[in-house]
Order: structure tokens, then C-alpha cells, then sequence
């Protein structure tokens, strides 16, 4: 199946000399919900700003739907619904006017039922009649997601869509895309708070100093990247390992209360039954235990460390 987005050996330098994107590879499937993760400065709006049409590429090509986005421009942004980082809306025109104006930018019929339901969606019906100067930032946020799907748009990039907003609009924006995403509409999402893109992407692409260091299925990087540790807990603190134990390379606990075993999730072994007879052997007693799994946090800065 041909990608709905191809991003080919793109870069892009400022006139100041800023490479802002170095080399970009990258295929987005049709239906995904693709995450960009990155530090502020690493090239996620400047490579959305390339896809949609808004800053001129130095070098490389990207296709939307098979159509070169610069050559067919019109045909190629007209599938593409943006919400900015910046609260980039008038003053004294009203909600509805706002959005039901965005939709005919795009050559789009009337459809007043669907704006309607789009704004009850966003908990924005209440005010289609308020000026945008009126409106809270939340709203004015709100605002920005409908105007970005007036046209029914096959492909939605969201940039940094909940920085700074509130939890009831966080809460209702990823309902919207939970549903957009089930009837087939790609979504790409920047986002510094990654435990959004651990629960609603299904890939995730790790972006920094223009660089794309990687993109996977986002169970396999956990899988993969990953680590787990089992806490033991003992009944008697110790100062310090029995040489016995040093072959499981054991993290102590300052209070000498916990042994932390770390091991590679993919093995085919995980060593720990041989460990606890290890343990038992050495005359150290359980008290409890506990494992945890590494979150996509701790390897996004793990994957950055390797790469600095």
C-alpha cells in the first residue's frame, strides 16, 4: 500500500545557516496516528510546516496522496487539516462565521449540520455565536481544531495541540481524534507530553537537531528499547553483595533495602528464577516483589543520551 505521506531526503536551511531538518526519510500510513517527539528546536514544526505547504523545502520532495506537495499544492493541502502551536485567530468575527468561512476556503459545500455536531464535539455550540475576542485561550484552541476540520480533511497534523490547556479541552481534543481515527482520517501529533503519544499513537517518530533517529510500531520500540527491573525487597537490609550475587550485576538501594535486577524483555531467558535461588542461597531473605516496565519517556531520553 503506497504511503498517504512520502517525505523524501528532506532538508531545509535558514538564510541565517540554521539546518533546521537534516536528510528526513519517512513514510506516514494511511489511517496511523504517527507521534513526533522531540525537543523544543529539533525540526517538528518546520517539517510540518514543509508537508503543509507553509515553508519552502531546501532539498527533497514530499507527496501527499501520490501528488507532489509543491506542484499540486492546492489539491494536496486541500486533504490537510493543521491546528498551529499559536493561537492564530481575529478578533471580532464570530465562532461560526470563523469555522463555516475555513470550510469554503477549501472550495467545500455548505454543510451546517456537520459544523454543528463538529462544534457540540468541541464543546464549542454554546458559543457560535461569540465574537473570538470574547473567548478564553481553551476556546480560542477549540476554535483552531474546528477551523482545522471545516473541510473534512484526510489528514490532520496537530502541533503541540494541548500545551498549555486545559484537562477538560485535553480530554475532549483526544476523544475527537479517537473518533476521527476510527473512521480513517491520518493524524500526526507533536506533543512534549509523552505519555499522551504512549497511550494514543500507534507509531511514534523521535526527532532531534533535524534529525529523524528513528520511527517504530510504538509497542515494538518499548519491547525493543525497553528495559524491566525487578525490586526485591529484603526483610534485613545489607550493607553490601554477597560475591555469590555479583554475576546479576544488582543495583542496591541506598537504604540497602532493595535489590534491582534489570533484564532484557526480548530474552529467552530472563534469569530471574536462577537469580532468586541465587538470593536464597546466599542466605537473604524476601520480604516482597516488584516489577516495572521502562516508559516511553525514559527511552525517549535514553534514545537522545545515545545520540548526543
Amino acid at each position: 500500500m503506497q504511503p498517504i505521506i512520502k517525505i523524501s531526503d528532506l532538508s531545509k536551511t535558514y538564510e541565517s545557516g540554521h539546518q533546521a531538518l537534516s536528510n528526513v526519510n519517512l513514510d506516514i500510513n494511511d489511517g496511523e496516528i504517527l507521534a513526533l517527539l522531540g525537543p523544543n528546536g529539533a525540526g517538528k514544526t518546520t517539517l510540518i510546516s514543509i508537508i503543509c505547504g507553509i515553508v519552502a523545502s531546501s532539498t527533497g520532495s514530499v507527496t501527499v496522496a501520490g501528488h507532489d506537495t509543491v506542484k499540486d499544492y492546492r489539491f494536496t493541502r486541500s486533504l490537510i487539516g493543521l491546528v498551529p502551536q499559536e493561537l492564530t485567530l481575529g478578533a471580532f468575527d464570530s465562532v461560526w462565521n470563523t469555522v463555516n468561512f475555513s470550510r469554503g476556503l477549501f472550495g467545500k459545500e455548505p454543510n451546517p449540520a456537520y459544523l454543528e455536531q463538529l462544534l457540540k464535539d468541541l464543546s464549542l455550540f454554546d458559543k457560535k455565536d461569540s465574537e473570538l475576542r470574547e473567548l478564553s485561550g481553551g476556546m480560542k484552541r477549540r476554535v483552531l481544531i474546528a477551523k482545522a476540520l471545516s473541510h473534512e480533511p484526510r489528514i490532520l497534523f496537530l502541533d503541540e495541540p494541548t500545551a498549555g490547556v486545559d484537562v477538560e479541552l485535553r480530554k475532549d481534543m483526544w476523544q475527537l481524534v479517537r473518533g476521527l481515527h476510527k473512521s480513517g482520517v491520518t493524524i500526526i501529533l507533536t506533543t512534549h507530553y509523552i505519555e499522551e503519544a504512549e497511550e494514543i499513537a500507534d507509531r511514534v517518530g523521535v526527532i532531534s537537531a533535524g534529525k529523524l533517529l528513528l520511527v517504530d510500531n510504538k509497542d515494538n520500540l518499548m519491547r525493543e528499547l525497553g528495559k524491566k527491573q525487578l525490586a526485591l525487597e529484603l526483610k534485613q537490609p545489607v550493607d553490601q553483595l554477597p560475591e555469590s550475587l555479583a554475576p546479576y550485576n544488582l543495583e542496591i538501594s541506598a537504604d540497602g533495602a532493595q535489590l534491582i535486577y534489570t533484564y532484557n524483555t526480548t530474552g529467552e531467558r530472563t534469569g530471574i528464577t536462577a537469580l532468586l535461588q541465587a538470593v536464597n542461597a546466599a542466605g537473604l531473605s524476601l520480604k516482597d516483589l516488584n516489577t516495572s516496565q521502562s516508559s516511553l519517556e525514559e527511552i525517549f531520553v535514553k534514545l537522545l543520551k545515545a545520540k548526543a
